[in-house]
């Protein structure tokens, strides 16, 4: 398998994007992920070559000054537990440096995950709409 990872989308189509937002009360489809990733100021995606399809994406929303937000993060099942997550997140707070504060919300059993990579627990308020 051969791993590639890109922050564009260019020549990415729906089709490579299929399978993810599993278990979400209202998944997004292909067409709708690949707006989400145009529309996102930063992304990293896990690309696998062999297959043709995108594995793994990360997006970042920022002011591109003091702050940042990364809102999804996802691997597919299948691609799990081979530290493509971790790649990701890393591309990620490299695109991200010398931004300040770079937010993220995750469910507790996330957090010490997101520890490997310096982050540390806050508290916050959120509004989910669906």
């Amino acid at each position: 398998m051969l791993m590639e990872y890109t922050d564009s989308v260019e020549n990415i189509t729906p089709q490579m994007l299929v399978g993810f937002f599993e278990g979400w009360k209202k998944p997004h489809s292909p067409d709708e992920h690949l707006e989400i990733l145009k529309n996102s100021n930063h992304i990293v995606l896990a690309f696998d070559s062999d297959k043709g399809r995108v594995v793994g994406f990360i997006t970042a929303l920022s002011d591109r000054v003091q702050a940042a937000f990364i809102p999804l993060l996802e691997v597919l099942p299948e691609y799990r537990k081979m530290g493509i997550g971790s790649t990701l997140v890393s591309r990620m707070l490299e695109a991200l440096n010398g931004i300040p504060a770079i937010d993220l919300t995750c469910d507790p059993e996330m957090q010490e995950f997101y520890s490997k990579f310096a982050m540390i627990p806050s508290v916050g308020m959120i509004v989910r709409n669906n």
